[in-house]
């Protein structure tokens, strides 16, 4: 069954909503209005990943993530941590959080995974090249697909060694990091190839430019449509979540292809 993951960013620079939440009241009311519309968990982000963005320090992403954290797993609210931070991630377990979803899947942080192995928390291994202020000058593949796979099997690999479980491990592609437009929808159409890695899978489409590109250079808000389809696909696909920040239409998208499943159950490559 999929599960949509609402997205509550803790920032002033997202992509979509930077600003919005950056007071923790405001993020922890916005996630309450995210689960009241269908989300079954609610990803926390304190540190913009989009395209160009900047890093910011440590104790600033500390500041903006745990306070979240803290009282929505107080609620009873199974919290996922975007963070690349070893110290955040170890913050934000200790706050309550029950996974950490690392856009780089351990490799911006050398010390991530080593805090993980010793928590049970599940881990968000995601498909990465680079930081946010250099990855589109690294979106050369010969074969998207199968240099994407393998490049998450070195990491899925690295995961194990330092100790976490198999069954901890989520996969994610990774559309939109080091990918073009066209590269994000190759990954799209063969989402079969990653769930045969034999790990949970997480699609991240929600607002991203290439559905903007699609849609004749639509601005954000005016994306969920299309993020709506995406998530039916994925969906389809048995995909374990969708990451997403409008949550009705993605919700909705989820339930009618799990009744069609349900009715018929398809074969989709």
């Amino acid at each position: 069954m999929t599960l949509v993951m609402g997205i509550v960013n803790v920032t002033p620079d997202s992509f979509s909503d930077g600003g919005r939440y950056l007071d923790p009241e405001q993020a922890v009311l916005h996630a309450r209005g995210l689960l009241a519309e269908g989300a079954s968990l609610i990803d926390v982000g304190g540190e913009s990943t989009r395209p160009g963005a900047q890093r910011v320090s440590g104790p600033e992403e500390l500041a903006r993530v745990v306070p979240v954290v803290r009282q929505l797993a107080a609620d009873g609210v199974r919290v996922s941590v975007d963070t690349m931070r070893a110290s955040v991630a170890e913050a934000a377990i200790d706050a309550g959080a029950a996974i950490i979803n690392d856009v780089s899947g351990g490799r911006a942080d050398s010390a991530m995974l080593e805090v993980v192995a010793a928590s049970n928390v599940d881990f968000v291994v995601m498909h990465w090249r680079a930081h946010s202020d250099r990855m589109q000058n690294e979106t050369a593949y010969r074969d998207v697909v199968a240099e994407v796979a393998g490049e998450l099997s070195v990491q899925l690999d690295q995961a194990l060694r330092a100790g976490i479980a198999s069954e901890r491990i989520i996969v994610d592609p990774g559309l939109g990091f080091a990918k073009t437009w066209d590269h994000n929808w190759t990954l799209l159409r063969h989402l079969d190839r990653f769930q045969a890695m034999g790990h949970r899978i997480l699609v991240g489409a929600s607002r991203k430019a290439f559905l903007g590109e699609l849609l004749g250079g639509r601005e954000t808000e005016g994306r969920d449509g299309a993020t709506a389809a995406v998530s039916f696909w994925a969906a389809l696909h048995d995909v374990w979540a969708v990451r997403t920040h409008e949550v009705t239409a993605q919700a909705d998208a989820v339930a009618v292809a799990r009744r069609l499943a349900r009715e018929a159950p398809l074969t989709i490559t």
